[in-house]
């Protein structure tokens, strides 16, 4: 069973580096593959509100065997949940449908500007995880100037900042900008969403010269800085694949092909766009 690196967070809180992200994996499914992830070595979880599988996910772990305190499971928070008193209600909801008194990590899942009230739902995370009932906080898709405001009127640091990342969208600004708060940047998307990364040919190059697959070659290239990551699958083969990847170390001038991949090419939505009705 590989052996995971770990990070340890601003707040002291101890993350693993890959786990598995079950976006788009229905509720009926996710019990499954969280269950086998479990079973094959994973112990970073990662779910959202809107994704509909909380429960799946809550009974994947029950059924795993494995303790939950081994277990680092992250939930986030929803758009139209923003603001103190809906967000304290949705968190409780969240806990109901995982089975879990407790998460590892709350995120507030996209700042949606427009409608300003990421800044009140920081400061009630804040009060989440002074309860205990959240180890750490973060956020997903802030950009710098959501993260330095949160941080301005808050004096609290994010643990985490959940971004799409990957070699075609490498962030190296806002990366820059987390090292300099000490915020962890935990990359969703890293195999570019099935967008033809994995068939790039400088990808299969140094996929081919490794020796190992694509997927493998691309998280290898995350896990080389530091940086979490959470690839989506619902096939066993490939969970078992990804999960090899942090034996994998590239070379210099491997990490270097693909980082030349970057031209900020975006697969997700714009944060800066997004308001609480995405997805609606």
């Amino acid at each position: 069973m590989p052996t995971v690196p770990t990070r340890i967070l601003n707040d002291g809180t101890v993350m693993p580096r890959l786990g598995l992200g079950v976006w788009q994996v229905p509720d009926e499914d996710a019990e499954t593959i969280v269950e086998h992830a479990l079973t094959e070595g994973y112990r970073l979880i990662d779910t959202a509100k809107v994704y509909g599988n909380e429960a799946g996910v809550g009974r994947g772990i029950a059924a795993s065997g494995v303790a939950r305190e081994d277990i680092f499971l992250t939930t986030k928070l929803w758009n139209k949940d923003q603001g103190r008193d809906a967000t304290l209600r949705a968190f409780d909801a969240s806990l109901e449908r995982l089975g879990t008194d407790y998460v590892d990590l709350y995120l507030i899942h996209w700042p949606c500007p427009k409608d300003d009230l990421y800044v009140e739902t920081w400061k009630t995370l804040v009060e989440i995880r002074e309860s205990g009932r959240a180890k750490a906080i973060g956020v997903s898709n802030f950009l710098a100037d959501h993260v330095k405001r949160i941080i301005d009127e808050s004096g609290v640091v994010p643990a985490v900042n959940q971004i799409e990342m990957h070699p075609r969208h490498s962030r190296p600004e806002l990366r820059e900008l987390h090292e300099h708060f000490g915020i962890a940047t935990e990359a969703y998307s890293p195999l570019g969403s099935g967008k033809g990364l994995l068939e790039d040919p400088v990808v299969q190059a140094v996929a081919s010269e490794a020796g190992v697959s694509p997927a493998q070659a691309v998280l290898a290239w995350h896990l080389a800085q530091d940086v979490i990551t959470i690839p989506k699958t619902a096939t066993p083969e490939r969970l078992v694949e990804n999960l090899a990847a942090v034996d994998v170390r590239l070379t210099d001038a491997q990490r270097a092909a693909i980082d030349a991949l970057n031209s900020a090419s975006r697969v997700g939505s714009d944060p800066a766009e997004v308001d609480i009705d995405l997805w609606d």
